[in-house]
């Protein structure tokens, strides 16, 4: 396997069959329609002066100190001690199709959204269903900030501080019954606040899921804010998923539903190209996308290509989920 990737044309970021249909749209009125940016792209805009655009300013979580927008939280018990991503990267260098298919498009399109009132509904195979306000999330679960690399199946990373609380006690709190195998996650459907989702590039709503144990792992965590601040609207605010082992596209963002099931939930991108993402998404070098080399990465603002790891650096953690398993086959 080479040890450093190719180049990507911008019509190997996302599946063929789905980067053929945006083709047609570019000729339309719809703004947010151009071809996604490849991984030679975002070196080159890695390369520019940081810029954002991040959306709405972020307000201040309720019960929080300090300035409008800070988020109180408690260093949590992962972390790393590799360089941060500056902020205005991880908020103008992003993948949100619900706000367009460049990568700084979610940072322009994302003004549109309003993040309160906002309810998130957990049901399915539970014994007490929940229904809660963003807000009371920040009250009831204490907040831990955990500095997880993210690793993007397109073969960038970054390094997020993120603030958040572990999925785990959101789910033991609706108690799942014992037929629950599966937790299937989605995102708001709304063209009016997503003007993406106007475009038909992609199955709406965004939907996503995790094996039960998955869900229930300490590393996964609930985001409601980064940096120190409330989530900002391009990162999928008021509150997101993060698996830090697995690609970013499996941490759905602007999450409105959760619920347990006992099959596997349908997931978006693994509908969209089954053949190229599937449902676990672990991140692994030995199992390339079939356009691209996954053995490296570039890290945002690096000009140089680095090793990827698997499990991307958390294996010690979570290799023992998949005992037994074929990782080639269950990709």
């Amino acid at each position: 396997m080479p040890s450093t990737g190719p180049t990507l044309p911008a019509s190997e970021i996302t599946p063929e069959s789905v980067y053929a249909s945006r083709r047609k749209f570019i000729g339309d009125a719809v703004r947010f329609t151009a071809t996604a940016a490849g991984v030679g792209g975002g070196l080159l805009w890695a390369t520019h002066t940081w810029r954002t655009r991040a959306g709405t300013p972020p307000r201040r979580a309720a019960g929080a100190g300090g300035a409008p927008g800070a988020l109180e939280a408690r260093p949590g018990p992962f972390g790393t001690d590799e360089a941060r991503t500056p902020l205005e990267a991880v908020s103008g260098y992003n993948n949100f199709y619900e706000f367009g298919t460049t990568k700084e498009s979610p940072a322009r399109e994302s003004r549109s959204l309003r993040t309160r009132p906002w309810t998130v509904r957990v049901g399915g195979l539970v014994a007490r269903p929940l229904e809660l306000d963003a807000d009371d999330l920040t009250r009831k679960y204490p907040l831990e900030e955990r500095v997880y690399r993210m690793r993007c199946v397109e073969a960038w990373s970054m390094v997020i501080p993120w603030i958040g609380f572990p999925l785990a006690a959101l789910l033991r709190d609706a108690q799942p019954t014992s037929d629950a195998r599966h937790v299937a996650f989605t995102t708001l459907m709304d063209p009016a606040q997503m003007p993406g989702e106007r475009v038909p590039v992609l199955d709406w709503p965004y939907v996503e899921g995790l094996r039960l144990d998955e869900a229930m792992h300490p590393l996964t965590l609930l985001a409601i804010g980064l940096y120190g601040r409330v989530l900002p609207n391009p990162n999928g605010a008021p509150i997101r998923l993060v698996v830090p082992w697995k690609y970013g596209f499996k941490g759905i963002k602007s999450i409105v539903k959760i619920e347990l099931t006992r099959e596997p939930p349908r997931t978006t991108w693994s509908e969209a190209a089954p053949d190229e993402y599937g449902y676990y998404a672990n991140v692994n070098p030995k199992v390339d996308h079939p356009r691209w080399s996954q053995a490296t990465e570039r890290r945002i603002g690096d000009l140089d290509r680095r090793p990827t790891l698997p499990f991307n650096g958390y294996a010690e953690q979570v290799a023992g989920l998949y005992a037994g398993m074929d990782l080639r086959k269950n990709f």
